[in-house]
């Protein structure tokens, strides 16, 4: 087991200072067999490597028991048609629940901050939902996890360097708590959709596909070069204000589901909160946030900005 120690001046203060002096959690680097991240380090910036350390549960000993805790748990919703709402959180959604409009990255996400804030109420009922009955997949690791001090909290320039610590804050503040049964590293989510265990799983299934792009030769080819032919339905959403704008499409996007679904796989940025949660509470199945693995199924990875970590195999 990698035993990596996390970087020096990652905050000791509430709510992750508590997760780290109980030793409920600590970092490590996160391996799971067959992935193999070098194609994108030789990509992008070295200092991406910092991302494959990542918050562990002490009950948790490695990336592929993470792994299997997932697989496990999507594939006994799949079987069983329980609900189960899997939703991944990084810098947009960290932007979000900041109040910024910073969330408007790669995707419009939000009108105005006023728009943000109304957002607010419905996402933290969704948050509590999905903490009591699914899985949180944030993104926390060394970089995101520095706490500002002094006047550079006050008036420097926001760097990033603390986006996770806010955001567990933001969950602190409602009530919402990480533990051993609602957490799991961001990167698992990848790592399984884009596995042959999650193929096999929704072979001969229907999977509904909720975003607003859908390639339907190209991903029955994805899943095919898996050896696996689920029956593959789309629901389109629109491409911006998901975030903001739910509750006034969601009857109109859940009347076009022609059945129950066995599986849910959503794009819809950090408005995928609320579709995965009202999706499976909906249609009690699991509805998994898949974002890139779906741009990677519909041929379209430039609008992830190019590959991403964990979805590469040896």
């Amino acid at each position: 087991m990698d035993h990596t120690p996390f970087a020096e001046n990652i905050a000791n203060v509430p709510p992750l200072g508590q997760m780290l002096n109980s030793e409920e959690f600590r970092f490590l680097r996160l391996v799971i067999q067959g992935i193999d991240n070098e194609p994108i380090f030789a990509i992008n910036a070295p200092g991406q490597r910092e991302e494959e350390v990542c918050l562990f549960h002490k009950s948790v000993t490695s990336g592929d028991a993470y792994m299997a805790l997932l697989a496990d748990r999507i594939e006994a919703g799949i079987k069983n048609h329980s609900p189960l709402p899997v939703v991944r959180f990084a810098d947009g959604e960290y932007a979000f629940y900041s109040g910024s409009l910073k969330c408007n990255g790669l995707y419009q996400q939000a009108e105005s901050v006023a728009a943000i804030k109304a957002a607010f109420p419905a996402h933290v009922e969704a948050l509590r939902y999905l903490a009591a009955t699914g899985i949180l997949a944030p993104l926390i690791f060394p970089g995101n996890t520095r706490e500002r001090h002094g006047l550079r909290a006050l008036f420097g320039k926001k760097d990033g360097k603390d986006l996770a610590i806010r955001f567990l804050q933001f969950l602190t503040q409602n009530h919402i708590k990480l533990h051993e049964t609602n957490y799991i590293p961001f990167y698992c989510v990848y790592s399984y959709l884009s596995g042959a265990r999650f193929a096999k799983a929704v072979d001969g299934k229907t999977v509904c596909i909720v975003n607003s792009d859908f390639n339907a030769a190209a991903c029955t080819a994805w899943f095919e070069r898996a050896g696996s032919r689920p029956r593959l339905v789309h629901v389109p959403i629109p491409a911006s204000y998901v975030a903001t704008r739910w509750e006034s499409m969601r009857e109109e996007v859940f009347r076009r589901i022609p059945e129950r679904p066995d599986c849910f796989m959503v794009g819809a940025g950090v408005g995928a909160l609320e579709v995965c949660v009202d999706a499976s509470r909906r249609f009690s199945a699991p509805a998994i946030d898949s974002g890139h693995i779906l741009n990677m199924m519909n041929n379209l990875e430039s609008k992830s900005q190019g590959p991403r970590l964990f979805t590469f195999r040896r």
